[in-house]
């Protein structure tokens, strides 16, 4: 028998990843200690390592042409790099979003690399893919200290780090970085293939030829 607690917490975790329920802003109480166990005991990096495998499969399945203009989109935050020590202090995301609180986190630069998305982007750029790093962080105030946490964590040979300008503000992450693929493919590159951890990552215009959404249960970006 499933315990009561556990039993809600599954059917709210399901329904989050299946994107049924939106918009929402805080993990429910009753749900924290399943979150901390998910994200801490092991099942979240079990989680991603499968996610990744299946998109190496896909790659293996691409033939990339020699003009330069194959391409990858990957998001940042709980993508690229963690944030579980911030949302930690949070109460894995039962606390409600505290943007000062974030900005501050953010300016230490102390991220922690995702090894299986590390180990999926090194491969992408191996194999000639550009990759496009796409984060709705503020480019003024955090651009530089977002790109040396990316390098210090291995982040090393992607194409470009795009962040929200302020041509972009109050437009929402999916508004925006529809509006990014747009721009790249009138460039005239392919994009084959566009991880995120946020449904916004993966939803618009321009998704490109796969999408691949990665486990997040501490916060909804719309």
């Amino acid at each position: 028998m499933i315990p009561e607690g556990a039993s809600y917490y599954l059917s709210w975790r399901l329904d989050v990843e299946a994107n049924n329920v939106r918009a929402w802003r805080t993990v429910p109480s009753q749900c924290l200690r399943y979150v901390e166990a998910y994200m801490r005991g092991g099942q979240y990096d079990r989680d991603l390592d499968l996610i990744v495998d299946q998109v190496l499969s896909y790659i293996n399945e691409i033939d990339p042409s020699n003009d330069g203009m194959d391409a990858w989109i990957l998001d940042v935050d709980d993508t690229c790099i963690s944030n579980l020590l911030y949302y930690r202090e949070k109460r894995y995301g039962c606390d409600p979003f505290d943007p000062a609180g974030f900005k501050a986190w953010a300016l230490k630069g102390g991220c922690q690399a995702i090894p299986a998305v590390l180990g999926l982007f090194n491969n992408l750029v191996q194999n000639g893919f550009k990759v496009f790093l796409i984060t709705g962080r503020d480019q003024e105030t955090l651009g530089q200290v977002t790109s040396d946490n990316l390098h210090d964590q291995g982040f090393i040979g992607y194409e470009r780090l795009i962040l929200k300008t302020a041509g972009f503000k109050g437009q929402s992450a999916l508004a925006y970085k529809s509006e990014i693929r747009r721009r790249l493919e009138k460039e005239g590159y392919r994009i084959w293939g566009n991880v995120g951890d946020q449904w916004s990552d993966l939803q618009g215009e321009c998704l490109g030829n796969r999408t691949f959404k990665l486990p997040n249960l501490m916060y909804f970006v719309p």
